[in-house]
């Protein structure tokens, strides 16, 4: 049960990612992956990133079109929709919520935890 909440935490989190990233320019899957990398993403299965964009693409969040690229074969790249954007916004103001609220959480129990530690060397 633990992993399966962690996966759709994570799910949630690598769509907002990508929208952000996206919203920056197009990509196409394997640079989308690089970029993801760059800011961390590293655990990530290559097998996520394509489901993940043709998820994103079904709920009209992006858009793609197939393009010819100069090393093999024609590549698709994938573009954020005024839908994308707004749930981009979303997310990121989600995002801040949570963090605050975790964030609070957090300070409120590290200092129970002092509390309590400066009363079992007194």
């Amino acid at each position: 049960m633990a992993q399966d909440l962690h996966s759709q935490m994570l799910k949630g989190v690598l769509q907002g990612c990508v929208l952000i990233i996206l919203s920056r320019g197009e990509y196409y899957g394997y640079t989308l992956s690089q970029e993801l990398e760059n800011y961390g993403f590293a655990e990530i299965p290559k097998g996520t990133i394509y489901p993940l964009l043709m998820a994103l693409e079904k709920k009209g969040l992006i858009t793609s079109q197939m393009r010819p690229s100069p090393d093999g074969p024609d590549r698709k790249y994938y573009q954020v929709t005024a839908a994308g954007t707004t749930a981009q916004t979303d997310f990121v103001q989600q995002w801040h919520q949570l963090t605050d609220h975790v964030t609070q959480l957090l300070t409120a129990e590290e200092g129970t935890n002092h509390d309590h530690e400066d009363e079992s060397t007194r």
